[in-house]
């Protein structure tokens, strides 16, 4: 029998017997498991009013208000149910993804410590305290706690990106390298660590193979703008203009309003002498300054002293 024929017959059990609480207790985590949530809420709070000491209620209810976006609610609900069963670690758990959406990263912490005091073999425990710490901006910590994760699952793709990152935000390059290479031999389409990969080899200087990475970058992921703009730097400085104007077109197709690429094509423009279309590219620029990362005055001067120049 699928859930939807399931359900169907718990609902026609319930409608012929209101008061079978084991139907409607069915009933509700069937309909909250096929993401009926507000169907399976009406359920558990009736059930809770009946069982108000039943923890494993409040469990399912936190989920339904997690999974609606009503993180204060699931909050307490999952409270609650600690507060009736506070041995049970899968309350902690989920509270403290519920604290991580919420940005209480101290409190989120101290929920999944009381995980790995029951189960200190929880892989996706240790990586959400070293994602708080990732949030709380601690890399140290963030390190330790992505690195029991991978001692207890080498196959945890996040865990060696979010490590990688640390190395690299910390200037350990090797060590960054060689975490993002794990991720890739886990996950061979992962765009963001050829990215990572693509952006190290550029800032070393290594321009090939940093045009090798970029390329496979935008192939599994078209819209990645930073890649687009890191691989028109290079074709600039191999003063292959024209592949470079082609590179930002691309972009500027695949990303029509991050209007920062306009302002690259512009310079690449500049670069040709074709001092119209660098006008045309500054003025559409200027005129969407707000969806740019540049000074409005700054790009108005720089328009200005073309249109002078142009004269």
């Amino acid at each position: 029998m699928s859930d939807m024929d399931e359900i169907q017959e718990l609902q026609k059990i319930l409608k012929e017997d209101s008061s079978n609480l084991q139907a409607r207790r069915q009933l509700a985590i069937l309909l909250l498991d096929n993401g009926f949530c507000e169907e399976s809420l009406k359920q558990l709070l009736f059930l809770i009013g009946i069982f108000p000491e039943d923890a494993s209620l409040y469990y399912n209810l936190g989920i339904c208000y997690e999974k609606t976006q009503k993180l204060k609610l699931a909050e307490q609900a999952y409270l609650k149910a600690i507060s009736i069963s506070p041995e049970e670690t899968d309350f902690y758990y989920n509270l403290g993804l519920v604290y991580i959406d919420e940005n209480k990263l101290d409190e989120a912490i101290e929920a999944f410590q009381n995980v790995i005091k029951t189960d200190t073999k929880d892989e996706n425990t240790y990586f959400n305290i070293g994602l708080c710490y990732t949030k709380k901006k601690d890399p140290i910590n963030a390190i330790e706690y992505y690195t029991k994760a991978i001692n207890l699952n080498d196959s945890d793709v996040f865990a060696h990106f979010y490590l990688g990152n640390h190395f690299k935000d910390l200037g350990q390059t090797d060590m960054a390298l060689e975490e993002y290479q794990k991720v890739l031999s886990i996950s061979p389409d992962y765009s963001w660590a050829y990215f990572n990969i693509g952006a190290i080899n550029f800032e070393q200087g290594d321009l090939d193979n940093a045009l090798k990475n970029l390329k496979r970058t935008i192939a599994l992921n078209p819209k990645d703008v930073e890649a687009y703009k890191i691989i028109a730097q290079i074709l600039i400085k191999q003063n292959d203009l024209q592949t470079a104007q082609h590179c930002i077109e691309r972009a500027i197709k695949e990303n029509q309003f991050e209007y920062d690429l306009y302002y690259v094509l512009a310079q690449i423009f500049k670069k040709q002498n074709d001092i119209g279309r660098y006008i045309k590219g500054l003025e559409i620029v200027l005129k969407n300054y707000k969806q740019t990362s540049y000074s409005p005055k700054a790009i108005k001067a720089e328009l200005d002293k073309a249109k002078q120049n142009l004269k």
